[in-house]
């Protein structure tokens, strides 16, 4: 398991932004803190399963591992 860092904001209409700066373009919402900390649990888990398939594409003989840090 990974953590990473989340950039919770509130909007002026109610509700929350949230993203992760660590994964451009990883961006979510919610209407309370805790529904915007699930959306974008879902966020990163999806951006972070379309950067592995786009690296796994990006070269047929290049193998995907993992470290753990």
């Amino acid at each position: 398991m990974s953590v990473y860092k989340v950039v919770l904001e509130p909007c002026d209409e109610g509700g929350y932004v949230i993203s992760c700066p660590a994964i451009p373009g990883c961006h979510s919402q919610g209407e309370t803190k805790k529904e915007a900390m699930t959306n974008i649990k879902e966020a990163i888990e999806g951006c972070l399963e379309v950067l592995n398939e786009q690296a796994q594409s990006d070269r047929d003989d290049a193998e995907v591992l993992e470290v753990a840090v």
